[in-house]
């Protein structure tokens, strides 16, 4: 895990007053539309490591879950994959809330014989009282927001003191060799490669655009400690294809 220093946050979707008032409509119908292909695009452009990624996510999470009675939320949670993960190691209840329909039908085909609990949200307003989760997570799902200190402070409110946010998202690309090789990828291939395999264009170029425009690694690191968070650490995954951030209500 990595300690923040102090760097300016890059400007987000969510910084643009007209972007602010379209983006959640327009973020909702793309996902619509990808949902049937939707998990076996994420395994098929990520080489499989999306799924590592959220095992590895959960695990960094046993402790937070292993409370008793715990309750966490997955919040943009699409189709239930990480939801699954943390239900592997809670103690409690876990929720799995996203604002796209087709996305949640999927999870919850998926959820048979499960636990889980399934339910439309927006992450901007949660269903949660106040001090009422010991987990929140997202994983792909905070960069489209369209306010991020909006989110934010909403996590904040339901979060317990002690509780743990936990952020998977797409960053910073390290290495000499391997991030020109994999930004002329992501940059030129993987729009190219989601709109043949899903038959759709638009989301995967989307993809690529919001993710240049996300702040990086120590700059979401310093946006958590600016929205009051603390404990804020960071782990790279796959020299920083994707990086977790986790953080705690003071």
């Amino acid at each position: 895990m990595h300690e923040a220093t102090r760097v300016p946050p890059r400007e987000g979707p969510q910084d643009s007053p007209e972007d602010a008032g379209r983006a959640p409509r327009h973020i909702r119908n793309m996902f619509s539309a990808v949902a049937p292909r939707y998990d076996f695009l994420n395994h098929f452009l990520s080489a499989g490591r999306d799924i590592a990624w959220r095992k590895a996510t959960a695990q960094a999470l046993r402790h937070a879950l292993a409370r008793p009675n715990s309750r966490a939320a997955d919040l943009c949670c699409g189709t239930g994959d990480l939801t699954f993960e943390l239900e592997r190691y809670s103690a409690g209840r876990v929720f799995g809330t996203d604002f796209c329909h087709p996305m949640l039908v999927l999870a919850r085909k998926k959820a048979l014989r499960r636990s889980t609990l399934f339910f439309e949200a927006d992450a901007l307003a949660l269903p949660f009282p106040d001090d009422s989760l010991d987990v929140a997570t997202l994983a792909f799902g905070f960069r489209n927001l369209p306010s991020y200190a909006g989110g934010l402070a909403e996590i904040r409110r339901v979060l317990k003191s002690q509780g743990v946010l936990a952020i998977l998202e797409f960053s910073e690309v390290r290495g000499p060799l391997f991030g020109p090789l994999f930004r002329f990828y992501f940059r030129h291939l993987l729009p190219e490669l989601g709109t043949w395999l899903s038959g759709i264009a638009g989301p995967y170029q989307y993809l690529h655009d919001s993710v240049v425009k996300f702040p990086n690694q120590q700059a979401l690191a310093q946006l958590l400690s600016d929205q009051g968070f603390h404990r804020i650490r960071y782990r790279n995954f796959t020299r920083g294809v994707a990086a977790l951030h986790l953080a705690e209500k003071p």
